[in-house]
């Protein structure tokens, strides 16, 4: 089972020479301790980190989790130094697209048979797809986002525009109240697409692109209607009706936020979890929304992509491990964690209480419904998708947004960039 396959052509040999991270027996009484290698980075999140291992601590005195700090900047870089040199840690924080190889190179355990009927019954089928690799279960997913537009719903009222109270919305509904809000200096949309890729493959499965046939090595790029649809809209919205603000196509999403807050644009498309920024810093006369999920010619599907807690196979208390991962993802423990992180938890149980909890806070309701349409993507099992999305789909899409070349260009050169990384 475990290829253990060196996931980059050579590494310095004193990166190597790490003493082993895996979590082993303690002192007296036989304590066992697990190393929890966390990512979170946010200071609402560490704290619900810590306080679920305080807890668990507090109830497992023979089961003892150290967490070990990490944060996402270089992290998988640093996962193939440390299981290359036998220094992983017994948990491993991560996301559904980075832990692929791993698993694939043996590095994971395999939780099909550990994770409880409970567990599994209440993780959403496409959840659950994305952190299953070649069959087996390789995590436990955390936590999501989805893409969601937030609204100044003085704006839309002023333009005469009804507010969209469906289950779902359109994109030709988005590109006609973006159009209806455009006037003078103000544009009815801003989005952040500096680094589009991630927004373009995630909301593809709304016109039913999936990018890749097949997984691994193996994979092939497609690039059919489904795949060029959404470039192609943002394109037409930004340069034909001008409804988009053209400075915010090479701006991040979180400064985007500040022509927002200034009543520039009348609405944006964010990831969810920019709903607990606004509600920190949005002025407090300004009446914003979340407006329904977006739905394309398939439906209102998106790629999911968790935050992940995997256990390192040769971790020597795999079952311990796993015990620490179903109370670590408990409902209640996720619900907190997911609101602290301003995410969307990955059980239904789970959002059903974050959902009682912020019924007051405006868009919640909304955003955790969106979590409904997520669904497992092609990319995150195409072992080259990591190299494609940095160094040819991430220019292409930025030339394409600048016009520089059209569509027809773009879809000549994710496809040459596709073949001079393949073969």
């Amino acid at each position: 089972m475990n290829t253990r396959v060196a996931s980059v052509a050579a590494i310095p040999a004193t990166l190597l020479l790490i003493t082993a991270c895996g979590g082993g027996d303690g002192g007296d009484g036989g304590e066992v301790t697990l190393e929890f290698q966390s990512l979170s980075d946010q200071p609402a999140a560490i704290e619900a980190t810590e306080q679920i291992v305080e807890s668990w601590n507090q109830e497992h005195p023979d089961i003892q989790v150290e967490i070990v700090p990490a944060g996402w900047d270089g992290v998988y870089d640093k996962l193939i130094t440390q299981f290359n040199g036998g220094a992983a840690p017994d948990i491993i924080h991560y996301e559904a697209a980075g832990i692929a190889p791993f698993a694939v190179d043996g590095y994971l355990a395999d939780l099909s048979d550990l994770m409880s009927d409970a567990m599994r019954v209440d993780i959403p089928s496409g959840v659950m797809d994305s952190v299953t690799v070649d069959g087996q279960i390789v995590a436990y997913p955390t936590e999501l986002q989805s893409y969601v537009v937030f609204a100044n719903r003085g704006l839309l009222e002023d333009a005469g525009v009804s507010i969209p109270e469906d289950e779902t919305m359109t994109w030709d509904e988005l590109r006609e109240i973006a159009e209806a809000t455009t006037s003078g200096d103000r544009y009815g949309l801003g989005w952040g697409l500096s680094s589009p890729t991630a927004a373009f493959m995630s909301m593809a499965p709304a016109f039913g692109g999936t990018f890749f046939d097949g997984t691994g090595s193996d994979a092939g790029l497609v690039m059919e209607e489904g795949e060029t649809a959404l470039p192609e809209l943002v394109g037409e919205m930004a340069h034909d009706d001008k409804s988009i603000q053209p400075v915010s196509l090479t701006q991040s999403g979180s400064d985007v936020l500040a022509s927002f807050y200034a009543e520039d644009v009348a609405m944006t498309v964010q990831g969810s979890f920019q709903a607990a920024n606004i509600q920190a810093d949005a002025p407090d006369d300004l009446d914003w929304i979340v407006l329904p999920p977006l739905e394309g010619p398939a439906g209102p599907w998106q790629a999911a992509n968790p935050q992940t807690l995997s256990v390192n196979v040769d971790s020597e208390h795999v079952e311990e491990s796993v015990e620490f991962l179903e109370y670590f993802t408990s409902t209640e423990n996720l619900a907190e964690l997911n609101e602290a992180d301003a995410l969307i938890p990955a059980t239904e149980s789970a959002r059903e209480i974050m959902g009682t909890s912020l019924a007051d806070e405006s868009g919640w309701e909304t955003i955790l419904e969106s979590g409904n349409h997520l669904e497992s993507s092609p990319f995150l099992f195409v072992d080259a998708y990591p190299q494609w999305k940095d160094t040819v789909a991430t220019p292409a899409y930025q030339r394409f947004l600048a016009q520089e070349i059209d569509a027809d260009e773009l879809e000549a050169e994710l496809r040459a960039g596709w073949d001079e990384i393949t073969q």
